[in-house]
């Protein structure tokens, strides 16, 4: 009988959250699973861990599962150092994190926790997928997601992934019957024009909040957000190394140590 592969569910939206409920029935389908996910939500947190405070966790039943569940205090990279490190039986053969309510597209991968979970992961040498749905509401609908999230998961668990690689998976909102297909793309080049909305206290201090508006700056039709618009499932591979190898030739024709 054939083993089934071991894999460890995470987030950034908290254990709670609907989309990772989703992600934990699609993986009981394919293999052995244990959930490792914040207590509480920790998106944009990047790939923050905790260095100077106390981590725990607790382990938890929800929905009856008969699978695995820990809930941890920490941020998405802590809950995948502690299921690797304390919490897992051996080190698995996939992590999947999200699936995250709301877009990992173009820049928003470097402030995104599921992103960072699923790196994390990537570092340890565990092959790993990322998975957003466009659309930031607790009730999204993500019935439309299942099939391509298992498409993509046996893939990967079939065919493995580079080391230091990872999938940025963006799912388009839209009902499965619109959904074009599954288009591998590079990341497009966007950014977020930032403005802080400053506000007074009762007592006087200046507090402020955090606003801005998404802005593609990439016309590529190669792109995730190009994908996205046209109604395809966005795949972009993704690396932790961000050493930028095509400057460093010129770089060295600065002459530093003269």
């Amino acid at each position: 009988m054939t083993k089934k592969p071991l894999i460890l569910v995470t987030n950034d939206d908290g254990i709670n959250a609907p989309g990772i409920r989703i992600l934990i029935q699609v993986m009981n389908t394919i293999g052995d699973v244990v959930v490792v996910a914040p207590d509480s939500p920790q998106s944009g947190m990047g790939h923050a861990i905790t260095l100077d405070s106390t981590l725990y966790t607790e382990e938890v039943n929800i929905n009856n599962g008969s699978h695995k569940e820990y809930s941890c205090s920490g941020t998405p990279a802590d809950c995948v150092k502690l299921a690797i490190r304390e919490l897992l039986p051996r080190t698995p053969d996939l992590c999947v994190s999200g699936i995250n309510h709301g877009s990992n597209s173009s820049i928003n991968v470097i402030y995104s926790g599921t992103m960072s979970a699923a790196i994390e992961a990537g570092i340890e040498g565990i092959p790993a997928i990322g998975f957003s749905l466009l659309d930031y509401s607790w009730n999204a609908n993500f019935e439309a997601s299942k099939k391509f999230v298992e498409t993509i998961t046996k893939k990967v668990l079939s065919k493995g992934l580079p080391d230091g690689v990872v999938l940025n998976v963006n799912l388009p909102n839209i009902p499965e019957e619109h959904i074009k297909g599954i288009k591998v793309c590079r990341q497009a080049k966007a950014n977020w024009v930032e403005e802080f909305d400053k506000r007074k206290t009762p007592q006087g201090r200046d507090y402020y909040w955090l606003t801005g508006k998404f802005v593609n700056l990439d016309g590529g039709e190669d792109t995730d957000e190009w994908a996205l618009d046209n109604n395809y499932v966005s795949i972009v591979p993704v690396q932790f190394d961000l050493t930028a190898h095509h400057f460093i030739n010129n770089l060295n024709t600065w002459k530093l140590n003269d």
